[in-house]
C-alpha cells in the first residue's frame, strides 16, 4: 500500500512580536491567498497570546487558521500568568505550538512537560505542533539523531495520531541566525523522524506532517519544501509580514 502523503502546513510563529494593529497582516495574507485561488496547503499564524482572539475573529471563514505559541497542561487552577488549551480553543485557536526550543531553553521545559501540554491540546480539541531539534553543541558532537530520538520518545504519547499532532524539526543553531542546513542535512533528519514515527505509530506514522523550521525564507522555501518528508514549514521572522510569508507559501503554488 502506498504511503499516505500528508497535506502540507505552513505555520508562522510570531514569537513576541506584533501589536493589535498587526491584525492587518491577516487581511493582507488572506487577500493574497484568495487571489491565488486553490491553495494546496494549510496556512497558520500563531501570534502572541493577547492577539489570538482578535486574529481568530479576523481570520474566521478565511484560508488562514490561527493558533497559539504555548499552553498549560492543566485545565484550570492557581497558575498565574498561564493559559489552558481550553481557553485557547474558546477564543478560536485551532493549533498550539509546544516544546519550541526557546521554551525548552529559556523556561527549562522537559520532554515530559511538552508531552503533557500536547495531551492538554488534544483534550481541548486543538492540534499540537510538537517541536524537536538539536543545539549547535549537540550537532558538532554528532548527536543530532540521538537528541531527536530522545525528544520524540519523551514528547509524544502512544495515543497521538497524525490528525491531532504535527512534528516540527528545528535545528536550534539555525533559528534566527541566517544559517540553514543543506537539503541533504534536512533530508537525513526528516527521514529519521519519519522512521521513528513509523516504528511507533505503524502506518499512521506516514501521515504525520513533519515541518522544517530554521531560517526559512522566500528565497530558500522552494528548495527546502521539496526535500523528502518535509511537509511544510514552521516560520519565524519571515512570517511577520504577509508579503514574505506568502512568498514562502508560494513554494506550494
Amino acid at each position: 500500500m502506498a504511503a499516505r502523503k500528508p497535506k502540507p502546513l505552513v505555520a508562522g510563529n510570531w514569537k513576541m512580536n506584533g501589536l493589535k494593529a498587526s491584525v492587518k497582516e491577516v487581511n493582507a495574507l488572506n487577500a493574497k491567498l484568495k487571489k491565488a485561488g486553490r491553495v494546496p496547503c494549510e496556512v497558520l499564524i500563531c501570534p502572541p497570546m493577547p492577539s489570538v482572539q482578535a486574529f481568530a475573529a479576523k481570520a474566521k471563514g478565511t484560508k488562514v487558521a490561527i493558533g497559539a505559541q504555548d499552553c498549560h497542561a492543566n485545565l484550570s487552577g492557581a497558575h498565574t500568568g498561564d493559559v489552558s488549551a481550553e481557553m485557547l480553543k474558546d477564543v478560536g485557536a485551532k493549533f498550539v505550538i509546544v516544546g519550541h526550543s526557546e521554551r525548552r531553553a529559556d523556561h527549562g521545559e522537559t520532554s515530559a512537560e511538552v508531552k503533557a501540554k500536547a495531551l492538554a491540546a488534544h483534550r481541548a480539541g486543538i492540534t499540537a505542533i510538537v517541536c524537536v531539534g538539536e543545539t549547535e553543541k549537540e550537532r558538532d558532537a554528532g548527536d543530532t539523531l540521538k537528541v531527536i530520538t530522545s525528544q520524540l520518545k519523551g514528547s509524544l504519547d502512544d495515543g497521538f495520531t497524525a490528525k491531532n499532532t504535527v512534528i516540527a524539526y528545528e535545528p536550534v543553531w539555525a533559528i534566527g541566525t541566517g544559517r540553514t542546513p543543506t537539503p541533504e542535512d534536512v533530508a537525513k533528519v526528516h527521514a529519521h523522524i519519519r522512521k521513528r514515527l513509523a516504528a511507533r505509530f505503524g502506518s499512521d506514522g506516514d501521515a504525520f506532517r513533519i515541518l522544517y523550521g530554521g531560517s526559512v525564507k522566500p528565497s530558500n522555501a522552494e528548495e527546502l519544501m521539496s526535500v523528502p518528508n518535509v511537509n511544510g514549514a514552521l516560520v519565524g521572522g519571515a512570517s511577520l509580514k504577509a508579503t514574505d510569508f506568502f512568498g514562502i507559501i508560494s513554494a506550494y503554488l
